[in-house]
């Protein structure tokens, strides 16, 4: 099976859709060790404390992430999967910081303009985080991404973002932009807070953080994805995604504060989908 999906990635033809991890991008070893390096290396300090909520080794892999591949993080904030990604991909690669695009009619005018501003002070904040020099920290907003960067990206991720994207207003734009950076084949790696199934729409719009998993995959499929795989690495049974406060109730924001706390904490992060859609 895995020689089979890795030949189907190469010659672009139709995957069998995947309920486990994929194989990792050209079945290397190396890929993997970059990987555990990046996972491991000292600068994520206390950000190792949430792996055990992230699984980001297991994440990168069913993502089919590899260091020598042009990566896109899309609303990077030189935070958590930053001092993964661009490490990871700073000496064979190329990481990309994709911000929101400062179009959405639901920004204020202050918020346009710190969007709009992204390109050029994010690569300085992040080569702090990271320690690489900030010419290894590529910038863009999604309305204003550079015509060579188009059809060059191997892999986008959103982390944890789509809901913030849904109650914007601006899934199916930043999507149909995200297409078009894309190779063809290209993939983009989602993890984003799952709504129950049956849950009213009005809980499952983004405004609580939850979305549903069939509408985020009809959402893909109307802007030019196929689903290649989904995976249970980031979930959690025990989130009963019904607070009234949304997914803030829960760790790491605690939106409750001290009220009820170890109830919350025994719950942990999120449940979460982490799915794999592709380029048509």
């Amino acid at each position: 099976m895995r020689t089979l999906i890795l030949s189907a990635l190469i010659a672009g033809t139709a995957l069998p859709l995947m309920t486990a991890a994929p194989a990792l991008a050209a079945e290397s070893a190396s890929a993997s060790s970059a990987i555990d390096a990046a996972v491991a290396a000292d600068l994520r300090g206390e950000d190792k404390a949430r792996d055990k909520y992230r699984h980001p080794k297991e994440t990168l892999e069913f993502f089919q992430v590899g260091p020598d591949m042009v990566v896109a993080e899309y609303a990077a904030d030189a935070g958590w999967y930053t001092k993964i990604l661009a490490p990871l991909t700073a000496t064979s690669g190329k990481y990309v910081a994709l911000g929101v695009s400062p179009t959405a009619a639901s920004f204020n005018e202050q918020r346009k303009a710190q969007m709009a501003a992204y390109p050029t002070s994010y690569p300085e904040r992040a080569a702090k985080a990271t320690g690489l020099a900030a010419d290894k920290i590529h910038a863009h907003v999604t309305n204003a991404v550079p015509a060579e960067l188009n059809g060059k990206v191997d892999r986008i991720l959103i982390l944890r973002m789509l809901h913030n994207m849904n109650r914007w207003g601006i899934l199916g734009s930043e999507l149909d932009a995200m297409h078009k950076m894309l190779k063809p084949g290209g993939m983009i790696g989602i993890e984003q807070h799952r709504a129950r199934a049956d849950a009213p729409a009005a809980y499952a719009d983004g405004s609580k953080g939850y979305l549903k998993e069939a509408d985020v995959i009809a959402m893909f499929e109307k802007h030019g994805f196929e689903l290649v795989g989904k995976s249970e690495i980031n979930a959690n049974p025990k989130d009963t995604a019904d607070y009234p406060d949304g997914v803030w109730t829960l760790p790491p924001n605690y939106a409750l504060k001290d009220q009820d706390k170890a109830k919350y904490a025994a719950i942990g992060e999120s449940d979460r989908m982490t799915m794999l859609f592709r380029k048509k």
